[in-house]
């Protein structure tokens, strides 16, 4: 499946051509500054990775910046195969409840990820994620992961590996909160 966000439309807004519908986040998105290795070392996801790979990503990957209320995806949609990074700023996460009323699940802050499910399992995307605050997102497509995966097997590998860990640490606090709230009931 294409990357709707690596269209020929996208290919003119990275290179400076912006057509007249481009989002707002794309259109900062290709004005942004490329990112650098000492940021990139900061981060989690790109934890154990060498100052090689490190460059390479820098050249490769994309940083965003985006407003307050502007909205990264939502719920259920399916065209994502995107993860991102928060680099400055603040995003929320929320989940629509039975009862549909759009419930907080996280807030998250620098070098937090998120959009990571959906690059894993391929399923639509499992809540909304919106800025709470100017924020700059670094932007991970499965076109970046495939690009590094033909390239350095071993570092594909650690970024997978790093995504399993923030995802168990996630499914931990997870297992705390249901634990607290089912010994309430």
């Amino acid at each position: 499946m294409r990357d709707p966000l690596r269209t020929a439309r996208s290919r003119r807004i990275l290179f400076g051509v912006i057509p007249s519908n481009a989002t707002k986040a794309q259109v900062r998105e290709a004005h942004e500054s490329p990112i650098t290795i000492a940021t990139l070392r900061e981060i989690g996801l790109f934890g154990a990775l060498s100052d090689d790979v490190l460059e390479r990503l820098s050249k490769m990957l994309k940083t965003m910046r985006v407003s307050p209320g502007d909205t990264i995806f939502h719920e259920g949609d399916g065209s994502g195969r995107e993860m991102y990074v928060v680099l400055d700023g603040e995003m929320e996460v929320s989940k629509r409840s039975r009862r549909g009323r759009d419930m907080r699940v996280a807030i998250l802050g620098p070098n937090d990820c998120f959009g990571e499910m959906s690059m894993i399992d391929m399923q639509n995307r499992s809540a909304t994620v919106r800025a709470l605050a100017p924020s700059r997102l670094l932007r991970v497509t499965s076109e970046d992961m495939d690009a590094l995966y033909r390239a350095d097997l071993k570092s594909y590998a650690l970024i997978v590996l790093n995504i399993a860990r923030d995802m168990s640490r996630r499914l931990r606090v997870t297992d705390g909160i249901l634990a607290d709230f089912t010994a309430n009931v």
